[in-house]
């Protein structure tokens, strides 16, 4: 099935430009092949690659995009993947595959393409088709002007809604932080918690394979003891390269699959 975006974004990520769209279910995508072509690397060799992925598989699928060449806007079928997949994406890219000159973009996209993404949305509005917008213009009557002072006050909310989140998100991680100074150890970046996560994901996936049942909450529980932690966000910085070691030694203990990370 093709699914239609409630909002389209071209975002500019590093001297290049994607486009990224938000679906029904609140989740943003981004286009595959606009990724791939800034990395200069194959789009089907990294489809499939995605297709035969346990995890990325999940937040993979097909979007009708708006395509605009010229004075001709048309929507196309593209593939699109979830932000959230895109760094587990990207750390799977070996460097040897892309050119010397964009080694440095694919590490800036690997630790950041995610956020970017995430935040191009944070303030926007719905995109409304051109043929409204057009009616918008020639119309001028009470039911309009309602519309747009509705627009405007739902921007404004939209905005103010990132505000507090990013206010309560600051001080969240003040907390965090004071916390982490008062007991002589900082903690993972979010970054690094999100590659822990994912590693963890996989490696339930691969024990599950082999003994048909859930082993995620498992995997997290000998995490925890292992590294005397209760969450993996609250992992000490200096474990995780520890931590990673121990995931990856594991998973290729059980699972004939390439390790991504």
């Amino acid at each position: 099935n093709t699914l239609q975006p409630l909002e389209q974004k071209d975002v500019e990520m590093y001297g290049d430009e994607v486009t990224a769209v938000r679906l029904a279910d609140g989740q943003i995508y981004v286009v595959v092949a606009h990724m791939c072509d800034a990395l200069g690397i194959d789009t089907q060799g990294q489809t499939r690659r995605m297709q035969n992925h346990a995890v990325l598989s999940d937040g993979l699928t097909w979007v009708d995009v708006l395509s605009t060449q010229g004075d001709t806007a048309q929507r196309r079928r593209s593939r699109v993947l979830r932000t959230d997949l895109v760094p587990l994406w990207l750390t799977g890219i070996r460097v040897a595959a892309v050119k010397e000159e964009i080694r440095a973009k694919l590490e800036q996209l690997q630790r950041n393409a995610a956020r970017i993404l995430w935040d191009a949305f944070q303030t926007g509005e719905l995109a409304i088709a051109d043929d409204f917008q057009s009616l918008l213009k020639a119309a001028d009557s009470d039911t309009v002007q309602a519309y747009l002072i509705a627009q405007a006050v739902v921007k404004l909310a939209r905005q103010q809604i990132a505000i507090e989140a990013k206010v309560e998100d600051h001080g969240r991680r003040l907390i965090e932080l004071e916390g982490a100074i008062a007991a002589d150890d900082a903690i993972v970046t979010q970054d690094q918690a999100m590659q822990i996560s994912q590693g963890v994901k996989l490696l339930a996936i691969a024990q599950g394979k082999k003994s048909g049942r859930n082993e995620f909450g498992a995997t997290y529980g000998e995490l925890y003891r292992r590294f005397g932690i209760t969450s993996y966000k609250q992992a000490p910085s200096h474990k995780f390269p520890e931590i990673m070691k121990w995931l990856n030694e594991w998973f290729i203990s059980i699972s004939d699959d390439e390790w991504p990370f």
